[in-house]
């Protein structure tokens, strides 16, 4: 493990991280609208939660592009108070987020789904707010399959390429995480040792990722999180 090598595993984790520190509090507020909520239009929100599933991870990338530019809808208010995503870690951080975002709400959702309605309408009767019921009841007995959402994004935000690599592009030390560090090397003669090095950091992180996951679903009695 080289300096630079070690640069590339912590920009990684650092992107994941904060990937899924920013997006669970949103992947929590719409899993809890689809589980719990009857509303016009519940249909069309969850298709587009999981439409980066099926978009072209290239799509994605270039929509947030288009959306944080300096003209943009989002970069111009940013770009206002001195504040820009494009070409920063900050960015592929957004990218990652957004790329695990329906694989969290998907988990988080069956988690609620799980939790009989039968105690919450019981708390309910003996006088207990909605938001109480929410804080007592439904979220600890989902916390396990949160939990397992979490984890789940971030071994997402550890595998995210084409999303990441079309909006903040390719700078070492500051966007280059995992896969697009492989993609680089691969591009190098002679580079097989150092692209074997990485693939294995990443095998490691992500499958250490996915059974940690998979174990707080099943300890959550949530089963079918993929």
């Amino acid at each position: 493990m080289t300096p630079d090598l070690w640069t590339i595993v912590w920009l990684s984790l650092k992107i994941s991280l904060v990937a899924v520190l920013v997006t669970l509090p949103i992947a929590f507020v719409l899993a809890m609208l689809l589980a719990r909520v009857r509303f016009p239009g519940k249909f069309l929100l969850d298709g587009l939660v999981h439409l980066p599933l099926v978009l072209p991870p290239v799509v994605t990338g270039w929509l947030l592009l288009l959306a944080f530019a300096p003209n943009g809808p989002l970069g111009a208010p940013l770009a206002a108070i001195g504040v820009s995503l494009l070409f920063r870690w900050t960015g592929a951080a957004v990218a990652a987020g957004i790329m695990a975002l329906p694989l969290m709400v998907r988990a988080i959702r069956l988690s609620i789904e799980a939790v009989d309605p039968r105690l919450e309408g019981a708390a309910r009767t003996l006088g207990a707010s909605r938001l109480r019921v929410w804080r007592t009841i439904t979220i600890p007995l989902a916390l396990p399959g949160i939990a397992a959402g979490a984890v789940l994004g971030f071994a997402r935000s550890l595998g995210e390429f084409g999303a990441t690599i079309t909006f903040v592009s390719n700078i070492p030390g500051e966007t280059q995480t995992l896969p697009i560090a492989i993609y680089s090397a691969l591009q190098v003669p002679g580079s097989d040792p150092m692209v074997a090095r990485l693939a294995v950091i990443s095998v490691l992180l992500s499958l250490a990722a996915l059974l940690l996951s998979e174990w707080l679903s099943r300890r959550g009695g949530v089963d079918h999180v993929f």
